[in-house]
């Protein structure tokens, strides 16, 4: 197939090379590029906030938005030889010969980046989308973990524009479902001086009140919430229970997070994240409840150089298995418990070679399946490996067995979604369905806490709704709210908030 790809020769950027040098990694895709100028392109004075944000926040200065000279991508794509067989328009502003299809580039319905950018500004976190003129071929909302640093957020952005359009490029473009929200036309992404210079302001006052209120406090603090278990759970309230949460004690030097209760002939063991403040590290702890809750202290039962979280545990094959996410690593590990709650030895690695969080197994319909987000689609060592958002690209694998062998799902990602991409434990059957609690990212990280009903879930695709979403409110304060889980007897949330640094919680 013969794409052309149209682009603002005016300023062409390092994301620009990489698409083109992706797409011809693809068998029987030639490229050729339109690079005339053309609309859409950021304001001049982004150029100075992009730089303002770099220098006060030292940022590098290498990432995917980062201009390169024409040339650049003149040596990776091949001269126009006759009408091509699809035109991919950056711009907005492509005309293509008679029965030629046009795949349109927007950002909340409007085209170009100064729309994408103009989103951001506004706060939201926009819906990328591919059209065609008739349909929606592909479509996304992006997001990041750097909300308030327009860099940051624009190039995680661009990565993420990526992945969509090579998806689409593989006949399996992952589609919003209509609760992703309608097209808005974004405010113009332009700025004055006096603009620029109120940022400037704004973003030292905010450095400087992060770094002295480090000095008194600890953030973010997560803490893991429980309750005994006599009637409806999360699921069917669709609320926080009027009797509201119990607090795993912690000693303000470490926070738990990440609840995941297993039940044993002796009970319910919950592990958890157990994260140092000090170290900047987390681990892996295990506390058994009694009836009455947590019989002691969370204590730690699996290290590793490197940090680990989310301890998704489960009883399959006579054994006890964990797979915590270990992103730095690029693998997903499996271990065994060979003196159940302790005892771990690592297994086999299901997954190499992807920066993937909170993975989550589901066995259904005789076959096992992984959830996991990912951050740059299998580029872990590429140029961008530093960009693009960890929550708002879901991929899926299956297996016949849990120890694999692991086969990627054919259409991923299959679903790029900042407010519902990221699992937040483990997925529950409910009279026939199958519900999948989810992280709504799109303010901050682990914001709230969804519930999404699996509507789809074989080889040919994957299709879930949310149907609730839950914040922090005053049965469960705080400022976040981003795991569920439970036992026969026990249920479990964790949310996040600040702790003092001179104050120690009581045990």
């Amino acid at each position: 197939m013969r794409l052309s790809v149209r682009l603002d020769g005016g300023l062409c950027r390092r994301w620009h090379l990489r698409l083109i040098e992706r797409i011809l990694r693809r068998p029987g895709l030639s490229v050729s590029l339109d690079a005339s100028p053309g609309p859409g392109a950021l304001p001049a004075n982004a150029a100075l906030l992009f730089r303002l944000e770099s220098l006060l926040r030292r940022l590098p200065g290498t990432g995917p938005s980062q201009p390169i000279p024409r040339a650049g991508l003149d040596a990776v794509a091949g001269p126009a030889t006759g009408a091509p067989d699809l035109i991919l328009d950056l711009c907005g502003d492509a005309e293509a010969p008679a029965g030629v299809p046009v795949w349109r580039l927007a950002y909340d319905g409007v085209c170009g980046e100064a729309a994408l950018l103009a989103a951001l500004l506004a706060g939201t976190a926009p819906v990328v989308s591919l059209t065609d003129g008739v349909r929606v071929v592909a479509s996304g909302r992006v997001g990041t973990e750097a909300r308030g640093v327009m860099l940051t957020a624009f190039e995680d952005a661009l990565v993420r524009t990526t992945s969509l359009i090579l998806a689409a490029l593989a006949g399996s473009g992952p589609c919003l479902s209509p609760e992703g929200g309608p097209a808005r036309a974004p405010p113009p992404a332009s700025f004055t001086a006096l603009d620029l210079a109120a940022r400037a302001v704004r973003t030292c006052t905010r450095i400087a009140g992060r770094r002295l209120q480090s000095l008194v406090t600890r953030a973010p603090h997560w803490r893991v919430g429980w309750r005994a278990l006599s009637g409806p759970d999360l699921i069917d309230l669709r609320a926080h229970p009027e009797t509201g949460w119990h607090t795993l004690p912690d000693d303000g030097l470490r926070f738990y997070a990440d609840p995941f209760p297993i039940a044993d002939a002796a009970g319910t063991v919950l592990f958890v994240e157990d994260y140092s403040h000090a170290l900047q590290k987390g681990v892996i702890s295990a506390v058994r409840f009694g009836p009455a809750g947590p019989l002691g202290t969370p204590v730690p039962v699996l290290e590793a150089r490197h940090h680990l979280s989310y301890p998704f545990v489960f009883a399959a094959a006579g054994a006890h298995w964990m797979v915590p996410e270990s992103g730095a690593t690029g693998t997903l590990d499996l271990y065994r418990a060979t003196a159940f709650p302790g005892g771990w030895v690592r297994e086999a690695t299901l997954i190499a070679g992807l920066n993937a969080s909170d993975p989550t197994l589901l066995c259904h319909g005789g076959r096992w399946w992984l959830f996991a987000t990912v951050r740059d689609d299998g580029e872990q060592d590429g140029p961008f490996a530093a960009w693009g958002s960890y929550s708002d690209s879901l991929h899926l694998w299956s297996a016949p067995d849990f120890r694999g062998p692991w086969t990627p799902h054919p259409k991923n990602p299959v679903l790029i979604d900042i407010a519902a991409a990221r699992s937040a434990g483990r997925i529950v059957e409910r009279n026939g369905t199958l519900f999948r609690p989810v992280q709504d990212c799109r303010s901050s990280y682990g914001e709230a806490l969804g519930l999404a009903r699996i509507q789809r879930l074989d080889d040919d695709g994957y299709a879930q709704s949310v149907e609730m979403i839950l914040r922090p409110g005053p049965r469960f304060p705080g400022t976040g709210l981003h795991t569920l889980n439970r036992s026969p007897a026990f249920e479990f949330i964790d949310g996040a908030g600040r702790v003092r640094r001179c104050v120690r919680a009581s045990p």
